[in-house]
């Protein structure tokens, strides 16, 4: 491998792969602190030149984290279709991007060559790209999965509907759920972040979000988003659950903090379809976000896109039905500014989408990030013109309980409507029945929460 690029007459040379792909990164505040950046802008475009003419066999050759050390590298590499990679070894990096962006690649072409693609080779690539690069690329590919209704079909944007409350109060939760269901979001999960990990919370929370899914007919999926082992027994105790939540990352290391690995994810995964409540067959829901390994001091040198692109590959072997980036959560020491949230979004959209996932996205940010309103909702258009499959729905966009800002019940339906977008088609049916939405639009009942008062 050539690990060196001359630059306005001075050559930049690098030690390894994993030092190429951190400084070919568009900055980020996270690869800064970590000390892993790219000093100035001309070292940044010499990572790039560098990396463009590697081979995907370079990349193969060279996991950030060996197969022999790292979980998360294994799971990667045996997914990995041989047949498929052997057949573009040769190409580069650089003809990889043109491949990707070339008019008469489709979707089909790219489902296709994700199969044998490493999350390295997936990151590699992206590193190469431009903001409409990105959108462009995320474009091409759609990806379906079915838990209760179908997610990722052609013209549709569906939403998380995400009531939490602070002292998980059901009357809270519940005054939240019926202001986000009238404003049409929810199509995709109502899913509750708990105050308090416990087996008794989530069965209230989740025994009354079923009751009410049941008594108005609601054709969507139950989630409570607390740890994986405390949904794993409240699911042995006979609690109705349709998708399975955990937060994963991209190395064995950070995931051993998160309290998961593998073998647990697989015990889950087992358990959700023997006892279940959903039709599946996906019936996984992952969050990722850049900069998780960096804030747990678990990156072992790699840049966080890289870190992110791997936390994919780890994620496809149990084919969700839902998987979003969370990256401006943690805030400014990973993902400083509003420009930085933009990037990391139309990244990790187009490295899930590529790596086969039914992605969304929350473009969210916390209130000490130099980012704001307008930053976010620059990337929810962005993200929803790349084909995102759904965004979350905070009322007033404002997370009572996890104090961090995101896309509001009213930026779900804006958005909907500039793009001419349909709710899932079972849902849109549900919201035609209410008198919420009619050939596609809201009615004027819409953003009335007693109309499952009456």
């Amino acid at each position: 491998m050539i690990l060196k690029a001359k630059v306005y007459h001075k050559v930049f040379a690098f030690k390894d792969l994993k030092e190429v792909l951190a400084k070919a990164n568009e900055e980020k505040s996270g690869d800064v602190l970590a000390g892993i950046a790219a000093t100035s802008a001309s070292e940044r475009v010499a990572a790039k030149l560098v990396l463009s003419n590697l081979t995907l066999e370079d990349l193969y050759n060279h996991p950030v984290l060996p197969y022999e050390e790292d979980e998360v590298t294994r799971v990667i590499y045996d997914g990995l279709n041989l047949r498929i990679y052997q057949e573009m070894k040769g190409w580069t990096v650089g003809q990889l991007r043109e491949y990707i962006l070339d008019h008469s690649t489709t979707g089909s072409h790219l489902n296709h060559i994700s199969r044998g693609l490493t999350s390295e080779m997936i990151a590699a690539v992206a590193k190469l790209m431009s903001n409409m690069d990105l959108v462009y690329g995320s474009k091409k590919m759609r990806h379906q999965a079915h838990c209760n209704t179908t997610i990722g079909i052609p013209g549709t944007l569906a939403f998380r509907c995400q009531p939490n409350h602070p002292t998980d109060s059901v009357e809270g939760v519940m005054a939240s759920l019926k202001e986000g269901l009238s404003y049409g979001s929810g199509d995709a999960v109502i899913g509750i972040n708990p105050v308090e990990d416990n087996v008794d919370t989530l069965s209230r929370l989740l025994e009354t979000v079923k009751e009410f899914m049941q008594q108005w007919e609601i054709p969507t999926q139950n989630c409570v988003l607390a740890h994986i082992t405390t949904q794993m027994k409240a699911i042995t105790k006979g609690v109705p659950i349709d998708l399975v939540f955990q937060s994963i990352a991209g190395t064995q290391k950070a995931n051993e903090a998160f309290g998961i690995s593998k073998e647990l994810i697989d015990e889950a995964f087992a358990l959700i379809q023997r006892n279940g409540t959903a039709t599946g067959p996906n019936l996984m829901y992952f969050e990722t976000g850049q900069g998780s390994e960096i804030s747990l001091a678990a990156h072992h040198g790699v840049d966080m896109m890289t870190l992110e692109s791997r936390t994919y590959g780890f994620g496809r072997h149990y084919r969700p039905f839902l998987l979003n980036n969370v990256s401006g959560f943690i805030g400014p020491e990973t993902i400083y500014s509003g420009r930085e949230v933009i990037r990391a979004d139309l990244e990790d959209l187009f490295m899930g989408k590529l790596h086969g996932l039914p992605m969304g996205i929350a473009p969210c940010y916390t209130n000490h990030m130099k980012a704001d309103q307008n930053d976010q909702e620059i990337a929810t258009l962005l993200c929803a013109m790349a084909g995102a499959n759904y965004f979350m729905g905070l009322p007033g966009g404002d997370d009572v309980m996890l104090s961090y800002q995101d896309t509001s019940y009213h930026d779900d339906a804006a958005t909907r409507e500039i793009l001419g977008l349909r709710p899932l088609p079972e849902f849109e049916k549900w919201l035609e029945k209410m008198g919420i939405m009619e050939n596609g639009q809201l009615t004027e009942r819409a953003g009335d929460p007693s109309v499952f008062d009456k």
